[in-house]
């Protein structure tokens, strides 16, 4: 995996291209690339970098995924437990799903930037913006700590990952804050502004298949035990908000705008009375 501080020096250098094709005014697209690249290295080195850190102690990690695990008895969601245990027999399905978690999401969410910025120019905006603000907010819920179901003991839950020597955890080596970040799940929220990109944006009849694109990503977090069906909610309700948010700032600045043009007619027809 790409560390924060190699992606932040990408994203530097970037930045200083844009900047140089845009005072030479010899850039066009490609001052255009290099400043939505520059963006989305600067949001990865974000997103690694925060996931180091917790602002309270990791003390009450595992309390916090003690509540989520019996919130959702009391919601009567499916045990993670019982799903999990449906796949363990499939040894290669397992190693499967982990290494879809391991590497599989920031490709897929890149791809989706690079064909939407290619493809479909006028979309691109709205989707890059819901990535930024849902990834900002969600890496400032992550500072309060939550343990993934994994670490929660007492739940017969098997991390997959160690099991078959897959854990990203132990590149590091020791403790990493990050597996303290399980609510909510940017991977899940992610695969879901993906879906939404492609089923909004493309024409194919073909399309409707993204939908599964984040249900499969939620199985996976909870079948590698990696996440709770609650941090998937409430990544997804997050998602949510994000777009309501936006939508209710486009209604308020077109509303603006729609002032602005009515009154433009009548100071006109007042200079020339005057």
């Amino acid at each position: 995996m790409l560390s924060w501080q190699y992606a932040l020096a990408s994203a530097i250098l970037l930045a200083v291209v844009t900047a140089v094709l845009r005072l030479l005014r010899r850039g066009g697209v490609w001052a255009g690339v290099a400043f939505e690249a520059a963006l989305l290295f600067g949001l990865y080195a974000l997103w690694q970098f925060a996931g180091s850190f917790t602002v309270m102690s990791p003390d009450g990690a595992l309390p916090r995924a003690r509540w989520l695990w019996h919130a959702e008895r009391v919601l009567h969601l499916p045990s993670e437990t019982a799903v999990q245990r449906l796949f363990l027999p499939h040894p290669l399905l397992v190693q499967a799903f982990n290494l879809y978690y391991d590497i599989l999401h920031f490709p897929v969410l890149g791809a989706c930037l690079v064909w939407l910025y290619a493809r479909h120019r006028d979309r691109y905006p709205q989707i890059r913006t819901t990535i930024v603000l849902f990834t900002g907010v969600s890496l400032l819920i992550q500072f309060i700590p939550v343990a993934p179901p994994r670490l929660l003991p007492g739940t017969g839950l098997v991390d997959t990952a160690v099991r078959y020597g897959q854990s990203v955890y132990s590149w590091h080596g020791g403790f990493d804050a990050d597996e303290l970040s399980a609510m909510p799940s940017v991977h899940v929220g992610w695969a879901l502004i993906v879906a939404i990109a492609v089923i909004t944006a493309s024409r194919s009849r073909w399309r409707w298949l993204a939908a599964g694109y984040p249900l499969l990503t939620l199985l996976v977090v909870v079948v590698t035990a990696n996440h709770f069906w609650l941090d998937g909610i409430a990544a997804g309700l997050l998602v949510v908000l994000v777009l309501a948010v936006q939508r209710l700032v486009r209604g308020i600045r077109s509303g603006k705008s729609s002032e602005g043009d009515q009154v433009t007619p009548v100071r006109r027809e007042m200079s020339v009375r005057s």
